[in-house]
């Protein structure tokens, strides 16, 4: 009997607090918000620059910073359960397999799953969206649409640029308004979600505009002609109560780097019953009921999407975000979220010639403001704030065909999160009135 058999029908048996379609609540009453408390739990945030100066961290939205208990779960995972999942017959294996499903029992509840086989253990959230493509494409032909809109990360564009080659589908996409909204009207009077509509996929919130789509509102209109609704959540997650039970989407993928979560390690949501209409992905260990030379048949989800060793420990240190961030609640950490970026925009509005791309407004929006100097390139922008302690990210940000949608080759992006202080939006705006100033007197 070969190895990936034995493994399949002799699997230890799950805890009690990760059996079948069980989700537990992570946390009876959030704690008390106090950014200053928050901020003590993130070694990372008392570092200093060299010139001495403190280190201004804006650039959450590439990857959040990561709390003391995230690295010591990690760290004790390693140091004391290490063993490979559901395929060793001994103590160490049964911890690893109870940690790893716990985690994954966590992660559901966190989302909203009805049960935590809806979760799927991705490396990040690209993969997810792949995974996605390829199942979903199995169906596809000629003929049909796929709609994605033109706000979207090169990692919602490109697997459906694929898929559309492979296929001979055709894509097509919501353009934006000049406020950076996605243009419902202009969408609507061409017909872009129509019969032969069979997938819609979209971000939930810019990482570029930092735009909140109307998430709910879009997949009723692809549902009423029988499309799926993937939703591509990595900035989302980390910063809303999402609850995918009630968002209308059928698929949502989001990644852990993005919520005080370790990189290496992703996730897709998806119902029960449409991931278990769809095919493989990846083949391997773990994903198998039975092999045979013949042929093989598959488990049921999550682990028929799941082929060989997956991120073990990296799962762990999920699961530890999501207890961090279900203490502290996530209504309490959008309110911070969207206080943080009113403050920001009101200071950036005094900045000579600044542009902000996408809305000016904090009115559905996240915590992602993307901008422009005149006749200043934003690595220029980003390496000034940079020497001053402020770290952005000057680029396309992984989304230039938004850039061109606007005009631009690229923009500089500073992004907030829960440890994000008013201090440090200040420090942000003076370091941009230097900037000027710099640019200024060089011309």
């Amino acid at each position: 009997m070969s190895s990936d058999v034995e493994s399949a029908q002799q699997l230890p048996e799950y805890p009690e607090t990760v059996s079948k379609g069980q989700v537990e609540p992570l946390a009876d009453e959030p704690i008390p918000f106090d950014v200053e408390i928050i901020r003590g739990d993130f070694p990372i945030l008392e570092r200093t620059t060299p010139a001495g100066g403190p280190l201004v961290y804006l650039d959450s939205a590439n990857t959040s910073q990561k709390p003391r208990v995230v690295v010591e779960a990690m760290e004790d995972h390693y140091l004391n359960h290490n063993a490979n999942v559901a395929r060793a017959m001994h103590l160490l294996g049964a911890e690893a397999t109870e940690a790893f499903e716990g985690a994954r029992a966590r992660v559901a509840t966190f989302v909203g799953a009805a049960q935590s086989e809806e979760v799927i253990f991705t490396k990040n959230a690209s993969e997810a969206l792949n995974l996605c493509a390829h199942t979903l494409g199995a169906a596809l032909k000629p003929g049909d649409e796929i709609v994605i809109s033109v706000m979207e990360h090169h990692s919602n564009i490109v697997p459906w640029q694929l898929l559309a080659q492979r296929s001979g589908a055709t894509l097509r996409w919501f353009d934006v308004t000049e406020d950076g909204r996605l243009d419902l009207d202009a969408a609507a009077a061409e017909g872009l979600i129509n019969e032969r509509t069979k997938i819609v996929s979209l971000t939930y919130v810019s990482n570029v505009l930092g735009t909140v789509n109307p998430i709910t509102q879009i997949a009723a209109a692809a549902h009423a002609v029988g499309a799926v609704v993937v939703v591509d959540a990595s900035q989302a997650v980390p910063q809303l109560a999402v609850d995918v039970r009630t968002l209308g989407a059928d698929l949502v993928a989001f990644t852990g780097h993005k919520m005080v979560g370790p990189t290496g390690i992703g996730v897709l949501w998806g119902r029960y019953d449409l991931l278990a209409e769809l095919p493989p992905f990846l083949g391997g260990g773990e994903m198998i009921e039975v092999v045979k030379m013949t042929g093989s048949t598959y488990a049921p989800p999550p682990h028929r999407f799941e082929a060989g060793t997956p991120p073990i420990a990296q799962a762990v240190g999920l699961g530890a975000a999501v207890q961090y961030l279900s203490e502290i609640g996530m209504d309490a950490i959008a309110a911070h979220e969207a206080e943080i970026t009113a403050y920001a925009l009101k200071g950036l509005a005094t900045v000579d010639g600044l542009r902000v791309i996408g809305p000016n407004e904090p009115v559905d929006r996240g915590g992602a403001i993307s901008f422009t100097l005149p006749e200043i390139h934003p690595h220029d922008i980003s390496q000034l704030l940079d020497s001053r302690g402020v770290a952005v990210r000057g680029g396309h940000h992984c989304a230039r065909p938004l850039h061109e949608r606007f005009g631009i080759q690229s923009s500089t992006r500073a992004s907030f999160y829960l440890y994000t202080t008013r201090a440090e939006v200040d420090a942000l705006i003076d370091g941009l009135e230097y900037t000027v100033r710099f640019f200024g007197g060089a011309r």
